[in-house]
């Protein structure tokens, strides 16, 4: 089930039961929102209602029991290709780009026949990471797009793609989630976690049910709290940040680490709305330093002990003026 998108439901299933389909959409917004998911049922929807037996559920809800629906979950449909990055065998680690290879290996799926039905669905998951000639292998194809073919685009930065192929596609727009179908979304996936759990997630979570559900797993409460306690109380005898910085250089806490720059920024904001002033404008201070460095600190491959120090260092100016 899809909470929190019910306008772009209606459009893509109106489009569909019209039989007036795009053949292409851009599904852009925040990470975590929801958007592969919408893709995931709208083409199992799709493919599982032309193929049949039909079946009467509202939205882009099909039977878990249909044969077509069991063929997706299973990774085994004919007639869909979800393309994404792959992990690379020397290194055991997801390539940084989809490359030319998956999209041109597109193009000798669309040239063969649909199998079980006459429709055929592909879901790039994300548009974002297609290498330069790759972009304009996809571009090729949504220029001349093939018969009862659609193609689903997940963004987080529609901005950042093609013109071209921008233009070439019906943009629907992923907004974050509310509280309410935050926690609807927590309760399904985090049943063994308590409501008090749950809510806190929603807190942090900034309306990213992906993200609230990578903090749980990941146990970035403590993260969180210490990250607080610096910029409440400040660090004066850098004991603070210097755990912090510990805790997430280890091998082992990539993860954590790459979650933890995901979270701060809005962390720092949130805490910003609630502060008067002097601290109020220098906690807008410190969130600017904090998304640059978050921002950097990836494409750049920086240090990451050095990093969490040096967050710690723009986190402490808050409570600590001497330290702006």
């Amino acid at each position: 089930m899809i909470f929190g998108h019910d306008q772009q439901v209606e459009q893509v299933r109106r489009a569909w039961d019209g039989r007036a389909l795009h053949h292409a959409w851009l599904l852009s917004g925040p990470r975590g929102v929801g958007k592969a998911h919408f893709a995931r049922a709208a083409a199992t929807m799709m493919l599982a209602s032309a193929a049949g037996p039909e079946f009467e559920l509202a939205g882009l809800e099909s039977p878990e029991d249909h044969p077509i629906a069991k063929l997706i979950a299973a990774g085994s449909h004919p007639d869909l290709r979800w393309v994404e990055r792959v992990e690379n065998p020397k290194t055991g680690n997801l390539n940084r780009n989809i490359t030319v290879d998956q999209v041109r290996a597109l193009g000798e799926f669309l040239g063969l026949t649909a199998g079980l039905s006459p429709w055929r669905a592909v879901v790039i998951d994300s548009v974002d990471e297609l290498e330069k000639s790759a972009a304009n292998a996809l571009l090729k194809m949504l220029e001349e797009p093939p018969a009862n073919t659609v193609f689903f685009l997940v963004s987080h930065a529609p901005g950042r793609l093609l013109p071209t192929i921008r233009s070439r596609c019906r943009r629907l727009q992923f907004e974050p989630l509310e509280n309410d179908a935050m926690a609807s979304i927590l309760e399904r996936e985090l049943p063994q976690a308590s409501a008090a759990e749950r809510e806190r997630l929603v807190s942090i979570a900034n309306g990213s049910a992906g993200q609230a559900l990578a903090f749980a797993s990941l146990d970035l409460a403590p993260l969180q709290d210490e990250a607080l306690a610096i910029l409440r109380q400040g660090d004066p005898d850098n004991s603070r940040r210097s755990a912090l910085a510990g805790q997430l250089a280890r091998k082992a806490a990539g993860d954590r680490y790459a979650a933890f720059l995901d979270m701060l920024p809005a962390l720092v904001a949130r805490e910003a709305r609630q502060l008067h002033e002097p601290a109020r404008q220098r906690a807008i201070e410190a969130y600017e330093g904090v998304r640059q460095l978050t921002a950097i600190a990836p494409r750049l491959s920086l240090d990451p002990a050095a990093t969490v120090f040096q967050l710690g260092g723009i986190l402490a100016s808050v409570a600590d003026p001497s330290l702006s």
